[in-house]
């Protein structure tokens, strides 16, 4: 694999909605190294957590503030709290189990901004969203290895 088709697997695993899930299954569509892959898009997807959990809030924030912005960032926010239950009532173990059941809108993305919403511990939630996030990579790992390896 050359270095551009190694940085289409790291955009794609940054990026929100496509994520880990995507990357794995982008690259094992390619031919990609069944563990170099998964190494790399767990690692490059895991790497925005961080930021969004420190740098959402404050913007959404600033955003709902902006007329034309405020219906659509509040739609996000309550689009994403109706999936908070689980994590409002575990705290970090359901943020953990949120992010490690691999189906969209259950990533990274998505449970730093629950995580920013509901003010957890950052160290905490980056570790749960990361081994969760861990979790869901090895069951989309397996999974689409299988397929692929049937098709082919």
């Amino acid at each position: 694999m050359n270095f551009s088709q190694w940085i289409m697997i790291i955009l794609v695993s940054m990026t929100p909605i496509l994520e880990l899930k995507g990357s794995i299954i982008t690259g094992l569509a390619m031919g990609y190294p069944l563990w170099e892959l998964f190494i790399v898009s767990w690692v490059f997807s895991c790497l925005p957590a961080p930021f969004v959990i420190l740098l959402l809030k404050p913007l959404m924030h600033k955003l709902k503030n902006m007329p034309r912005i405020k219906g659509f960032i509040d739609k996000r926010i309550k689009s994403t709290m109706k999936k908070a239950s689980v994590i409002e009532k575990y705290s970090l173990w359901g943020l953990f189990i949120f992010v490690a059941i691999p189906l969209p809108g259950t990533g990274i993305w998505s449970g730093a901004l629950i995580s920013s919403i509901l003010e957890l511990d950052l160290k905490r939630a980056v570790l749960a969203i990361s081994v969760g996030n861990l979790v869901a990579g090895v069951a989309i790992l397996t999974v689409f290895n299988g397929i692929f390896k049937i098709l082919s």
